[in-house]
């Protein structure tokens, strides 16, 4: 039996990238997993992909009414939800002070803060005591980028997220944790120039992007008892770039 044998999980926004290569992770690892994606389309290749143990629930991780859908399937289906890992997320890059608009903001911080907010509270009723919360959160929560004003605003308020919840929970023995990535290998950086990417790398005291598989590990250890006695932290994986 793997680290997450017989375990219920949900993650959103799983229809690529890191959020989809923990999928695979969890599955192999025991795990049932439901996912989520606002495209059927691709959603259905994410189920095929992971292809075992899987359930896909079209919806958009900001709308209350897609949340409830999707916990009236995992409760049909399954009854409880042992791990979250809220993982759907939106950005808007390259947009400094002066070019912010009302609708950016509001795209951003409706899927980023709104989302994971109920995200997780819809969940509760169905978590077992002794459940973990997984938020994806960002090394722009504390680390300054130009051009990505809102988004970083929205990373560092799921870090604030994690800190009330830890206690807001501690009765049911709930963990919550963040996990932050940094520079990963994500559909983000199709078409980007190599030099563009080249200046990424100088950036990482490692010498290179990070890999999905990588946070897939880090998502899996927080998600199991291998970190039973850690709640209220962010994990940090990025290559030692907050370092420089």
């Amino acid at each position: 039996m793997g680290k997450l044998g017989g375990k219920i999980a949900v993650i959103t926004g799983a229809t690529s990238g890191m959020a989809l290569a923990t999928a695979k992770l969890f599955v192999e690892e025991g795990a049932y997993v439901f996912i989520t994606g606002r495209r059927q389309e691709q959603l259905d290749k994410a189920v095929k992909e992971i292809g075992k143990n899987t359930t896909g629930v079209q919806g958009d991780a900001g709308s209350l009414s897609d949340l409830d859908r999707l916990y009236a399937r995992v409760k049909a289906e399954k009854g409880r939800v042992d791990v979250l890992f809220a993982s759907a997320g939106v950005g808007e890059f390259g947009v400094p002070i002066e070019s912010v608009t009302e609708a950016g903001f509001d795209k951003v911080i409706n899927v980023n803060i709104k989302g994971t907010l109920f995200t997780v509270q819809k969940a509760l009723p169905l978590m077992p005591d002794g459940g973990a919360i997984i938020m994806n959160g960002s090394i722009a929560s504390v680390k300054g980028f130009g051009g990505l004003s809102v988004y970083n605003a929205s990373k560092a308020a799921i870090r604030s997220f994690a800190r009330s919840w830890t206690i807001d929970l501690k009765a049911r023995k709930i963990r919550v944790n963040v996990l932050s990535p940094g520079t990963i290998d994500t559909a983000v950086f199709v078409g980007v120039p190599q030099e563009v990417r080249d200046q990424f790398v100088s950036l990482i005291p490692m010498g290179r992007i990070g890999r999905p598989e990588e946070i897939a590990k880090a998502a899996l250890f927080l998600a199991s008892d291998e970190s039973s006695y850690i709640t209220g932290t962010d994990l940090i994986v990025d290559g030692g770039m907050l370092a420089w």
